[in-house]
């Protein structure tokens, strides 16, 4: 679906492009380069995140009720595939981050550097409850990740629920009216998936409403239910979701998902969007360490650190996505990582054969 992975990849733009502009001395020199342009991306760049939360919505819709059909089965299976999903690159990228925070602290006195991380701090990331138990991240972003497992739990446990076709769809919607009217309002729930389901639920409309005849009754719900809630506290985020869900109500029925945004450049950052969603917030740690160390670097240094710092980025989310966070490379390091916690099984299992074939020789 192209115009998915055009979206993906835009939204993971202008996310690195907000840390650029929010983050250590790179920051500084844009805001002294481009005054404008940084504070655009510091206030409204992260709405970006509301793209991946629509589509997730969307995707989860897709694959797990696409026509509106309860999940007859527990979804434990489910959500266990879920989490390996999520979390063998999310601690890779985590992993990487202690590393480069490690590196930068040497060269940079900033509060962008996390602090150095104890047991606790890994386990809860590991378990993806990181913001539940209110312990500091040790990158940006990975806020998303915990969120995205909690809505898509959140989901598969509704349409499980609601075993009568339509109930489920119709609990996830209703959660998702309670979430945009109440929920969403208040910062306090920030770290649970209710504050986001909105924006999921709304999601999971546009890919319900892409049957002909129930195209128009959805849009005219989802812009109902969007417009009330925009009236009743307008939230600029509430607003992009609102639009991108609409947007995609619409592709779905006129195939515009295999057609808007069908370019290769697009495609490609869609593809390497997750890889440089999770791995940007390292680098930048070490670019503007690199940037700090020089002083009474002019303008146009300035720039091209802000264009190195950027390529980089992207270029090491392709590999990181190539290598790490792709499904058949998370297959592989799971793999690995069974056959580790199998090897001392194995160590031992091998040491008492040996040791049972000697016993009888000496006595």
């Amino acid at each position: 679906m192209p115009l998915l992975d055009g979206l993906k990849g835009l939204a993971a733009q202008v996310i690195l492009l907000h840390h650029l502009a929010s983050y250590g001395p790179l920051a500084q020199a844009l805001r002294e380069l481009a005054p404008q342009l940084s504070r655009h991306l510091f206030d409204y760049g992260r709405m970006a995140v509301q793209v991946f939360l629509v589509i997730a919505g969307f995707l989860a819709a897709r694959g797990l009720s696409p026509e509106g059909q309860p999940l007859v089965r527990a979804p434990w299976s489910l959500l266990g595939k879920r989490y390996l999903r999520l979390v063998v690159p999310f601690m890779c990228a985590v992993s990487l981050a202690v590393i480069c925070a490690a590196v930068a602290d040497r060269w940079l006195d900033d509060e962008m550097i996390p602090a150095r991380a104890g047991v606790g701090q890994w386990l809860a990331h590991a378990a993806l409850l990181h913001g539940v138990l209110g312990v500091e991240s040790l990158s940006a972003g990975v806020w998303y990740v915990a969120i995205d497992f909690q809505l898509f739990a959140l989901m598969a446990w509704l349409l499980w629920l609601g075993r009568a076709r339509w109930l489920g769809p119709l609990l996830v919607l209703a959660l998702g009216l309670a979430s945009l009217f109440h929920f969403n309002r208040y910062p306090f729930f920030d770290n649970w998936a209710i504050y986001f389901l909105g924006a999921y639920a709304l999601g999971a409309a546009a890919w319900w409403a892409g049957e002909p005849r129930r195209l128009r009754l959805w849009l005219g719900a989802i812009c109902c239910v969007g417009t009330a809630a925009l009236l009743l506290d307008f939230r600029g985020r509430i607003l992009v979701s609102l639009l991108l869900a609409l947007l995609l109500a619409v592709a779905r029925r006129r195939g515009g998902l295999n057609r808007w945004l069908d370019q290769p450049f697009l495609g490609w950052l869609g593809q390497v969007s997750y890889g440089v969603f999770l791995v940007h917030f390292p680098l930048l740690l070490l670019a503007n360490a690199l940037f700090a160390s020089f002083e009474h670097l002019g303008g146009p240094a300035s720039f091209f650190a802000l264009l190195a710092a950027w390529t980089v980025c992207i270029l090491a989310g392709t590999l990181f996505h190539r290598h790490v966070e792709s499904p058949e490379a998370s297959r592989r390091i799971v793999g690995a990582l069974l056959w580790l916690a199998h090897l001392p099984l194995l160590v031992l299992r091998s040491g008492l054969t040996w040791l049972r074939r000697q016993l009888p020789g000496e006595g």
